[in-house]
């Protein structure tokens, strides 16, 4: 029986099929429609069933609760975020501190674009934040970042590397999160990024140093 304080996140059944992964999609963007306007308190998967034009028997062919279509458009996120940090930390032929400081412009822009979806799932999270479905996809977005920090940091020590690793992803999600809560200008997103990569970047040449 599932715990009611950690709810089924999964969908109930895979699309299989073109006219299936069409439902899912129109379900998944009324979501993202009822949950800009209404917010995570007032997010129901009666008011989502409606903006997306289908019955709500048909919703729970897919998505046994609220939490699962929640947790469907913040994996979504994660994932397009993690694909992002893979891609550009994993870019070598460029320099590490150049992709670093390329991971996190990207990072605060997107941030700032997406802010009040952002602000919106962070107050649904306790709703799947300890499910194992989503901490797995965490963790492929911290594999990525321990594989930069063994190439940048090849002669510290393992806890160190994980160490800055931590700091460093903390850093991001925690301030840019608070620094896109008001809107920004252009200037003010590549100024902010630039401190912050500076900041980032002599740390671990500090790092590296020792």
């Amino acid at each position: 029986m599932t715990d009611p304080r950690n709810p089924a996140i999964s969908l109930r059944k895979k699309p299989k099929q073109a006219r299936s992964e069409e439902s899912v999609s129109i379900i998944l963007q009324a979501a993202v429609q009822v949950l800009a306007k209404e917010g995570a308190s007032r997010f129901t998967t009666a008011r989502v069933a409606e903006k997306a034009g289908v019955s709500i028997g048909s919703l729970y062919q897919y998505f046994p609760n609220k939490a699962a279509i929640l947790f469907r458009l913040q994996s979504d996120e994660w994932q397009q975020t993690t694909a992002l940090l893979t891609r550009i930390l994993g870019d070598t032929a460029a320099p590490p501190f150049d992709r670093l400081r390329t991971l996190i412009h990207t990072f605060i822009r997107s941030e700032c674009e997406e802010a009040d979806m952002r602000i919106a799932l962070d107050d649904a999270a306790p709703l799947y934040r300890n499910a194992p479905e989503a901490q797995e996809v965490k963790a492929t977005g911290e594999r990525a970042i321990q594989r930069f920090m063994e190439e940048v940091l090849p002669g510290v020590d393992q806890a160190t590397r994980l160490l800055a690793a931590e700091l460093i992803t903390t850093t991001m999600d925690t301030v840019g999160k608070e620094f896109s809560q008001s809107p920004r200008n252009e200037v003010e997103i590549e100024n902010y990024s630039d401190a912050m990569a500076d900041m980032f970047c002599a740390y671990l040449e500090r790092l590296g140093s020792q």
